[in-house]
């Protein structure tokens, strides 16, 4: 089955549909029981290529429908003609499925739709063809009952009786038949044939002068009394003449009478059919014009749609206008914003790439006194003395040394913040990057909503083109209905009036064809000149409604191209409020790290302090170990355990220094790589900013500047419909339609479609 429309239909299913109904009825008394099939087929109609502009697969289910269509027309051919053996059912598997319907137990009735139009001229004679041929067959109808044990027993018993009988005269027959063979001659009395016949003619020959003798035949009778007698007899047989001539009058004029009984009831019955088909046609005429009526109305309820959805329309430009000023405002304030947070993050820059400069340097100066504190004690390891001054110095540098190891643990702790704060400010940075696409996604949602209101806007005014030819035809079928309507109307009261008045009958025709024909003329003459105004009104109005559509479709183009780029506006609004919000964590991060920073250069500040003082106390205490080595050699042995315990201590404290140092050398490279790329992202945010505000600018100028073009389509707009209001206005005073006493208002015309032709078939 398939649902697609034509040039020619657009409402049809182009499709054969069969249902099948089967009946059984039984009667509970006698235990009858009768069956039957009804068919209801609605047939597609032929269609021809050229005027349908089928391609591909229609075309294809076109050839499929032509095929079947041909089929049947075989069939019915093959049936009506009556003189072909074989009838193609199996050709089509719809004339196999209707093979009962058609030429078996049925009776079946066509109803043909075609169309009256010119145009389809051909397809209208081939219908018609169709089913002039359909009506031509004749099918034997016999009902479907079933017997029941008892029925089927006393027919057995009726028809064995009748061929006895039958059996029993054929014997009779045969031996007459041996007997006039062999040369007998067989009196009549004895003929099978004739026996009833004699006994009729003997009855029938009897004659009513020996009913008339006396009884008492052998007694001899007087000559006056047999020519008394003779005489009754001869007025007898005159009385019988007169009244058979009386008899044969009566018989002529009987016959007279019935033939002109006869021929009144033909009349009488010509009439009634004439009068029945007036009442259909008036009928037809009557629910084509209710059609035609609602059409009507469908077609303003259409127009008032399209009026409603233009001022929503309206409506929803307007309240875009607003938006659009809202959006134009936000951003305003927005670049203001952006403008702030780009001077903070420029002095941010320049506070950066100074405490990175100063970060550096007091590092290099830990390295070169770290560097210095290695080599003074692998100096000290080759010679060194222990007196008392040594060991509260070796106190002193322990200290110092706890003192280093406890600022730089605090100096990894907050290395290790900064990493976990650059990790959250990724995974902010992935988040915001999922919802700009989700944005997107939105946005397309948007843009296909968009088409589809597109592609439903150009539907509406195919249709709304497609409802004026139709009115257009309308007004021609009106025109047409009217004039058939009007013949009609004369044709029903000529009958009437026959009907009623038999005598004087054509004088009265003349009159009232006279009478009537000058109504026609001055109804038709009164309808012209009304059909003429009503058609330069439609005129008026479609050339209204023409410049409307196109006014409408240029909107149309407007909204799309304003509904883009406002929806461009708010990608780059939001992708701007993404990089704020990023320029504003980048910012509260540099404050976090220049707060970690200045505590840095404190600890880095005390730690050299404590680095300077270490170095002055080794200075010292090796100038006074080089002066003294001398004196200290011979207590040399002595001191060794203090030494070896000191020397060991220092070491643990110069491997964990080191460890130290290369920690923050690493982190050190970590945080030099980082940055580079943290300047390139700045750099790009910067240039994304400005490119933005550019892209503002034009969108800004370029939305001024369409709102200053819509505002002229709009007004123009309302011009042409207050134009519009007071033309329908004036137009619907000049409208006066005159009502003739006997005639029923015209209303709108109906609308003549082409419907497929239908089977209805009962099988018995």
């Amino acid at each position: 089955m398939t649902c697609r429309f034509l040039d020619m239909n657009e409402h049809s299913s182009r499709s054969h549909s069969i249902f099948l109904i089967n009946i059984k009825q039984e009667n509970v008394e006698t235990e009858k029981k009768l069956s039957g099939k009804l068919y209801l087929v609605d047939l597609a109609g032929s269609e021809k290529v050229s005027k349908t502009g089928a391609e591909g697969a229609v075309l294809h289910e076109a050839k499929n429908i032509n095929k079947s269509l041909s089929a049947l027309g075989n069939v019915i051919s093959a049936l009506a003609e009556g003189t072909k053996t074989h009838v193609p059912y199996r050709d089509s598997k719809m004339t196999r499925i209707l093979q009962d319907s058609l030429g078996g137990n049925c009776r079946t009735t066509i109803i043909i739709c075609c169309s009256p139009s010119v145009y389809n001229e051909a397809e209208t004679k081939s219908t018609l063809m169709f089913g002039q041929r359909a009506k031509t067959i004749k099918n034997t109808v016999s009902v479907n009952l079933e017997l029941t044990a008892e029925e089927w027993k006393k027919k057995y018993e009726k028809q064995k009786e009748k061929n006895k009988n039958l059996k029993f005269i054929i014997q009779k027959l045969e031996a007459e038949l041996n007997r006039w063979r062999n040369g007998e001659s067989v009196p009549r009395e004895e003929q099978l044939s004739s026996k009833g016949q004699n006994s009729i003619e003997q009855n029938d020959n009897t004659p009513i002068i020996d009913n008339l003798l006396p009884a008492g035949g052998g007694v001899p009778v007087m000559n006056e009394e047999r020519s008394k007698y003779e005489e009754d007899v001869s007025n007898l047989y005159r009385q019988l003449d007169d009244k058979d001539d009386e008899i044969n009058q009566q018989s002529q004029l009987a016959e007279k009478l019935k033939e002109q009984m006869m021929d009144q009831e033909e009349l009488l019955a010509s009439t009634r059919r004439d009068f029945e088909k007036i009442q259909e046609e008036l009928c037809r005429l009557q629910m084509e014009n209710d059609l035609a009526k609602e059409e009507v109305k469908e077609v303003l309820q259409a127009l008032e749609e399209l009026a409603v959805n233009y001022d929503q329309k309206s409506q929803e430009v307007e309240v875009r206008e607003q938006t659009n000023q809202q959006l134009g405002e936000e951003l305003q304030q927005k670049t203001v914003l952006l403008l702030m947070v780009q001077r903070e993050l420029s002095q941010l820059q320049e506070l950066n790439s100074l405490q990175r400069k100063r970060a550096a340097e007091v590092l290099n100066l830990l390295l070169r006194d770290l560097n210095d504190i290695g080599a003074i004690i692998g100096a000290g390891d080759i010679k060194t003395g222990s007196t008392s001054e040594t060991k509260g110095n070796g106190s002193a540098v322990e200290e110092e040394f706890t003192v280093a190891r406890l600022y730089i643990s605090k100096m990894k702790s907050e290395v290790k913040s900064l990493v976990n704060r650059s990790k959250q400010l990724e995974s902010t940075q992935a988040d915001a990057h999922r919802k700009i696409q989700a944005n997107e996604r939105e946005l397309a949602s948007c843009q296909l909503l968009v088409s589809q209101h597109q592609a439903k806007i150009k539907s509406l005014t195919d249709y709304m083109q497609n409802m004026e030819q139709k009115k257009r035809q309308l007004e021609e079928s009106q025109d047409a209905l009217s004039e058939e309507l009007t013949r009609l109307q004369a044709q029903e009261k000529r009958h009437e009036v026959s009907e009623e008045e038999d005598t004087n009958r054509l004088d009265r025709d003349e009159k009232l064809q006279k009478t009537l024909e000058e109504q026609l003329e001055s109804h038709r003459e009164a309808h012209q000149k009304q059909l003429g105004r009503l058609r330069d009104d439609i005129e008026d109005k479609q050339r209204m409604l023409d410049e409307l559509t196109d006014l409408n479709q240029g909107l149309l183009l407007e909204q799309e191209r304003l509904v883009s780029d406002y929806e461009k506006l708010k990608s780059e609004e939001r992708e701007k409020d993404a990089k704020l919000q990023n320029l504003i964590l980048l910012n509260e991060h540099r404050d976090q790290a220049r707060e970690d920073l200045k505590g840095l250069e404190e600890t880095v500040a005390k730690e050299l302090q404590t680095l300077h003082n270490l170095r002055r106390l080794f200075v010292q205490d090796l100038t006074a170990r080089v002066k003294k080595s001398a004196e200290l050699d011979c207590e040399e042995g002595l001191g060794n355990a203090a030494q070896k315990q000191k020397i060991s201590f220092l070491e643990n404290n110069l491997e964990q220094l080191t460890k130290v140092h290369k920690q923050l050398v690493r982190d050190n490279a970590d945080l030099r790589c980082e940055l580079p790329k943290l300047e390139k992202r700045l750099r790009a945010t910067a240039e994304r900013v400005k490119a933005l505000e550019n892209a503002l600018k034009e969108a800004k100028e370029n939305a001024m500047r369409d709102r200053k073009r819509y505002q002229q389509e709009v007004d123009r707009i309302k011009e042409a419909v207050r134009a519009k209001n007071m033309a329908r206005r004036g137009f619907s005073a000049q409208i006066a339609k005159p009502i003739r006493p006997g005639h029923h208002p015209l209303s709108s015309p109906i609308l003549s479609s082409v419907r497929p032709a239908g089977i209805y078939a009962h099988n018995n």
